[in-house]
């Protein structure tokens, strides 16, 4: 539940509403806020013993699954006396952590359990679930926005953002698009871009943004039966899709500059930044210049995939 409070809206007046994100602190009231959603949703303390196998399993699965990757038997935060209550454990981790990627893997992972557990299983004898796990979801993503971090909880995954109007005018559509059966390889790979673009990794995002490129019209190409080799370049299947006219014929002529749009724009800043050796001095590519790969390549994907449902 999210109120609009007496201080928050002066902090708006005075303009101390963060406008501006930050990628490598997550805030001490924004991880207590999640902590909040977490027990409005998975149980806390008074669920645990009215219900306590059921919440028990929830904060066990999200534990035992980050012990796990983590190599470790218990997380630090874990009681070493007693009945192990994994939903302090969980909690207290969340609280003290100091690796902001590990705080993330907290928050991504704990999510998805909650996105599953509680549609699965009918959690706590509770109606409307959907409704519960959409509301969690919805507050996650205000109170990231609230505090000024740039992630947000979208199909699953936390993904950074850089700018909220092309997220939500481009990337959210593009993933939303991308969510039909035959174009999960492309959203594998736009959510790998974002992934490797999260941990710094941006040459291999870049890599990411040209295959998810190509597995979109090679998507179209597979559902319409057009024809292309394996081997096909981005700038191979663009005239094919052209021949096909996904862009009607009478509009082609009107867009002169789009094909070269198309051609020029994400496979040539893939391949001068990262698709070929980098020679004796390492190439480096700054994040804004990755993030605006990432949102040109999700305003093309929205462009190719609704342009393939106008298709007659």
């Amino acid at each position: 539940m999210i109120f609009d409070l007496f201080s928050k809206r002066q902090k708006k007046l005075r303009g101390d509403i963060p406008d501006v994100y930050t990628y490598d602190n997550v805030p001490n009231p924004l991880r207590v806020q999640i902590v909040h959603i977490w027990y409005d949703v998975l149980g806390n303390s008074n669920d645990y013993y009215s219900y306590r196998e059921s919440v028990k399993s929830a904060y066990k699965l999200i534990v035992d699954t980050l012990c796990r990757e983590y190599g470790l038997f218990h997380l630090p935060s874990h009681d070493k006396y007693g009945d192990r209550m994994y939903l302090n454990e969980l909690a207290n981790f969340l609280l003290n952590e100091k690796d902001i990627e590990k705080i993330i893997d907290v928050i991504e992972l704990s999510f998805k359990a909650i996105s599953v557990y509680t549609k699965d299983y009918n959690y706590l004898h509770r109606h409307n679930t959907s409704e519960l796990i959409e509301n969690a979801i919805n507050e996650l993503n205000y109170r990231f926005k609230e505090h000024g971090v740039g992630f947000q909880f979208v199909e699953n995954e936390i993904i950074r953002i850089d700018s909220e109007l092309l997220h939500s005018e481009a990337v959210k559509p593009a993933l939303k698009l991308l969510n039909e059966k035959n174009y999960k390889g492309a959203q594998e790979e736009f959510l790998s871009a974002y992934e490797h673009y999260r941990h710094g990794k941006n040459k291999e995002s870049l890599n990411d943004c040209l295959k998810a490129f190509e597995s979109t019209m090679k998507s179209i190409c597979d559902k319409h039966k057009w024809q292309y080799k394996s081997g096909d370049t981005a700038k191979n299947l663009i005239q094919i899709c052209f021949d096909n006219n996904l862009i009607p014929l009478f509009w082609q002529g009107q867009f002169t500059s789009l094909r070269s749009m198309l051609e020029s724009s994400i496979p040539t800043g893939r391949n001068k930044l990262s698709g070929h050796g980098q020679g004796t001095e390492p190439t480096i590519i700054p994040n804004y210049l990755v993030a605006y790969m990432l949102h040109m390549t999700a305003s093309t994907l929205v462009f190719l995939t609704t342009a393939e449902k106008d298709i007659k």
